[in-house]
């Protein structure tokens, strides 16, 4: 619902959560076309590192503090 209104950011909680491998891949595909060609901005919040691995950005909390944020050099192909 939440991306038929054309957000100009899109809050992601655990997306993939209850997923099988084959629906979280195409979610992260969706997500990652609508960052692309929509210019919508996606902030995830994942515990999956696979999931993760098709950020550009992570940002990695440990108890509440940001722990590292950097520039995801291995993003999901």
């Amino acid at each position: 619902r939440a991306i038929v209104t054309a957000p100009r950011v899109l809050f992601a909680d655990e997306p993939t959560g209850n997923l099988d491998t084959a629906r979280s891949r195409e979610i992260m595909e969706l997500l990652s076309v609508l960052n692309r060609d929509r210019g919508i901005t996606v902030v995830m919040v994942t515990h999956a590192r696979e999931m993760a691995a098709y950020a550009r950005r992570i940002v990695r909390f440990v108890d509440g503090k940001v722990d590292s944020d950097g520039r995801n050099d291995r993003e999901a192909a």
